[in-house]
């Protein structure tokens, strides 16, 4: 039973990621060229509890009470983008950082990090890289 709620929810979550409008723009926008869009993309919650308000005033006018569904989606939708545009300024912020950290390492002569390998020529790995012979390797 568990393993079936557990697949299902990850169907679902997949499905939401794919098709829904929101969380395709929010994905455009957690890139490094849309992180500069994320505060002007908080206007967008402005229009969401707009329409939020404007479903509650015609259930208030008897309206079918199933808008109480799109009320919520509303709401949810208008927090995901307030909270994603001081988020998306943290992240600009710090890609920003790193950016500016690069530079300096490649403008000071250490273009390369301590952690890159970099392939050596011919048989200077020694005769057993890879756990193959030399001999191996070239026939």
């Amino acid at each position: 039973m568990l393993r079936l709620i557990w697949n299902l929810s990850i169907h679902i979550r997949i499905f939401l990621r794919v098709w829904m409008p929101t969380n395709i723009l929010l994905d455009a926008l957690r890139t490094r060229r849309g992180l500069h869009w994320g505060v002007p993309a908080m206007l967008l919650s402005v229009g969401y509890l707009a329409v939020a308000y404007w479903c509650t005033t015609l259930i208030d006018q008897g309206a079918p009470s199933w808008l109480h569904l799109i009320v919520l989606l509303c709401i949810y939708n208008a927090f995901k983008f307030l909270v994603f545009g001081p988020l998306s300024l943290a992240r600009l912020l710090k890609a920003r950082h790193h950016e500016r950290a690069a530079r300096t390492r490649e403008a000071a002569g250490q273009g390369r990090s301590p952690s890159e390998h970099e392939a050596l020529p011919g048989d200077e790995h020694g005769p057993t890289h890879l756990g193959r012979t030399s001999a191996a390797l070239h026939a």
